[in-house]
């Protein structure tokens, strides 16, 4: 009996999100090209994608108890090529309008790759995926994988690519499967709640409460405020160590310290949420990571002590990877997964956004650079929350999300502010991160 891949308690979590809110939650990559790229090179980069690791869709059962699983996509959306010229102002904006497209996980059809000219003669590349297919690295894997197929020029293929990771529908022992999935999802439960219980006295960093404000009149569905914004990889890692800190703990202290400028937190702790990879060598899963909540110290007018903060990071990344000391709530993602919709929208109801999540993707953006000869000048990845009610935002007390990506030579950090009245538009996000980088005595380049 061949092994299926199920969904894992993170794509079942933003499989149920889809389904209670549509494709709210994306990955992109993009990248930004001095020279043009052909239509039949960009073309050819499309399907190998189409047989490649994003190539999946959701199964679903009716078995009680038994989870969906991952299946070959049925088929994919096209390349969507345009011929109107992007200006370099509007490139922020081009690629935020890529990201609003349908996206559905049952058919497969979860991923867009766009690509236009830009006025000065290079080319714009995106790439969209729904977060219930991929995170982030498995958004780089999918497309190095295709990357290095089309540099070998060979043809699409699903068995000798990524895309042999997905799995498929089995054509005998259905029943079997699910019944040993179903029994295996029990004991799961079980040694969860134990789990849990055991953990009770654990206790994650607090949240601090959204401080009062006078809602700003904005537009329904509200946009949430993004930007681009590149600094010289020798310059980010020169201030890191020279405030006795990491790249990634300078990315989290500007973070920390463009919320503060907002408004949006006080003195004291800040927490902050970090994703990990957990991404393993020829690693099936579409969601493959955990997060680590972090009590990251602020004061206002100082900018975040990196020694203090590297010390606090190394404490909760120890204390999660132990059993004895992971929050409650990571030992109960197995009874998540058996929540009927029913139950988790009234769950959603009263969930909290981070109010500060930081991504790093160190300097994997060099592994997909490179399209066929061509190198890019930039490339970033990011999460991106799509439009919807601003009253959802201030109910959820969304903050601020950060994603780092490098590609060895420039350090890319794409900036979101999710609480609609600290940034309600860009300006207001652009003039926060602008001064929360000058203030580290760094150079900031928006795209």
């Amino acid at each position: 009996m061949t092994e299926m891949n199920r969904l894992t308690a993170d794509d079942d979590l933003f499989w149920k999100v889809h389904r209670l809110y549509g494709p709210l939650l994306v990955v992109q990559l993009a990248w930004l090209f001095d020279e043009p790229l052909e239509r039949a090179t960009v073309q050819r980069f499309h399907e190998h994608l189409s047989y490649g690791f994003l190539a999946r869709r959701v199964v679903t059962t009716r078995f009680p108890l038994a989870r969906p699983w991952w299946a070959p996509a049925l088929r994919a959306l096209p390349l969507d090529w345009r011929t109107e010229p992007v200006r370099a102002d509007r490139v922020p904006d081009w690629l935020a309008a890529q990201t609003d497209t349908d996206l559905d996980p049952i058919t497969g059809e979860v991923w867009r790759l766009s690509a236009a000219p830009t006025a000065t003669g290079g080319t714009v590349l995106s790439l969209v995926a729904s977060h219930v297919a991929v995170d982030g690295g498995g958004g780089l894997f999918a497309v190095a994988d295709a990357l290095e197929r089309l540099r070998a020029d060979a043809s699409p293929d699903r068995a000798a690519s990524a895309g042999r990771l997905v799995g498929d529908t089995l054509s005998a022992g259905l029943l079997r499967a699910h019944i040993a999935d179903a029994v295996a999802q029990v004991r799961a439960v079980a040694a969860g709640i134990r789990g849990a219980i055991r953990a009770r006295a654990v206790h994650e960093p607090v949240r601090q409460p959204r401080p009062e404000t006078t809602p700003v009149a904005l537009a329904n569905p509200f946009q949430p405020a993004d930007l681009l914004v590149s600094v010289p990889a020798a310059d980010w890692n020169r201030v890191a160590a020279a405030h006795s800190g990491t790249a990634n703990g300078l990315m989290v202290g500007v973070a920390v310290g463009v919320l503060g400028r907002s408004g949006r937190v006080t003195d004291g702790a800040v927490r902050v949420e970090i994703p990990r990879s957990m991404r393993g060598l020829d690693d099936p899963r579409g969601n493959a990571s955990t997060g680590v909540a972090v009590a990251v110290p602020y004061r206002h007018g100082e900018r975040t002590d990196l020694a203090r903060l590297r010390a606090a990071t190394k404490r909760a990344v120890t204390a999660h990877d132990d059993p004895a000391t992971t929050p409650p709530l990571q030992h109960l993602q197995p009874v998540q997964v058996l929540l009927p919709d029913a139950l988790t929208r009234r769950f959603v109801r009263t969930s909290k956004a981070p109010i500060c999540l930081c991504t790093n993707l160190g300097d994997s953006a060099k592994l997909v650079a490179d399209i066929a000869g061509i190198r890019a000048r930039a490339v970033v990845m990011r999460p991106v929350v799509r439009a919807g009610d601003p009253e959802f935002f201030r109910r959820a007390e969304a903050g601020l999300t950060v994603a780092y990506s490098g590609d060895g030579e420039t350090v890319t950090l794409a900036v979101a502010g999710v609480d609609p009245d600290r940034f309600p538009d860009r300006d207001t996000l652009r003039r926060h991160v602008a001064a929360e980088l000058t203030a580290w005595g760094l150079r900031p380049r928006f795209w």
